[in-house]
């Protein structure tokens, strides 16, 4: 049975985007100019775009929970050991099931509740792990606000992240902070709301590693997604049962 690596407590970030499989409607957004090519240089320096779009089942470990997602179909499996949970929800249609101390839950009021929760699990553990794929979705606006040297001399571009009427939390507001050298984030910062001076946190995106082809920050030396997996191969009960092995 799964055991979770972290019991840190920081304020969730309900907000995400579509990750390939929820469709939303194009809402304003703001380009500037000189965040393109730097977008562009950091996908790239991931792997490409292509890459991330081939890769069909990912798992991860986000604080006590651990998370599988069909990135193709939008089915997702959460399991909360420490709650004896376990919610499958497709978060394109918020159709699945719910199993507490395994036994299914049938109170149709609470099934729909935990699936809205699984879901929005799913928005903030995901966006924890693949925001950079994200930036240019509709309903993001992108900002260069400078550039700045951060720890071990590292020269970045600083981007401004915010959105218009997307996601659970779109008043929050992000600062990455993408290196010039290697173009990857380098670390992030999150507002509760776009007008705050100082951020909630301020975080390091480190250890990357190649997953499938694609670069992706995790196990990072502070806080963040752990133990990531893609699975080319996986049982199709994994996203519609209890115990699918």
């Amino acid at each position: 049975m799964y055991q979770p690596h972290s019991r840190i407590k920081i304020a969730a970030l309900l907000f995400f985007l579509g990750l390939n499989s929820v469709t939303f409607k194009v809402n304003a957004q703001i380009r500037d100019a000189k965040c393109t090519p730097i977008v562009k240089a950091l996908y790239k320096a991931m792997g490409g775009v292509e890459a991330y779009s081939k890769i069909h089942v990912i798992q991860w470990d986000f604080k006590t929970r651990r998370l599988y997602w069909n990135k193709w179909t939008g089915a997702v499996r959460i399991e909360i050991p420490e709650k004896k949970q376990v919610i499958l929800v497709n978060v394109n249609t918020l159709q699945g099931n719910v199993f507490e101390d395994g036994v299914e839950v049938v109170a149709p009021s609470r099934r729909k509740r935990m699936l809205q929760r699984g879901k929005n699990i799913w928005i903030n553990d995901a966006y924890w792990l693949v925001m950079p794929w994200k930036l240019e979705d509709p309903g993001v606006s992108l900002r260069h606000l400078k550039t700045e040297v951060i720890a071990g001399d590292n020269r970045c571009d600083v981007l401004e992240v915010t959105f218009t009427n997307v996601g659970v939390t779109p008043s929050n507001k992000y600062h990455i902070y993408v290196n010039q050298k290697d173009h990857l984030i380098t670390q992030w910062a999150f507002f509760k709301t776009a007008t705050d001076a100082n951020p909630k946190f301020k975080l390091p995106w480190d250890n990357y590693q190649p997953i499938d082809g694609v670069f992706l920050s995790f196990n990072r030396s502070k806080f963040g997604p752990t133990n990531v997996r893609v699975l080319p191969n996986f049982n199709a009960s994994l996203f519609t049962t209890l115990h699918y092995e």
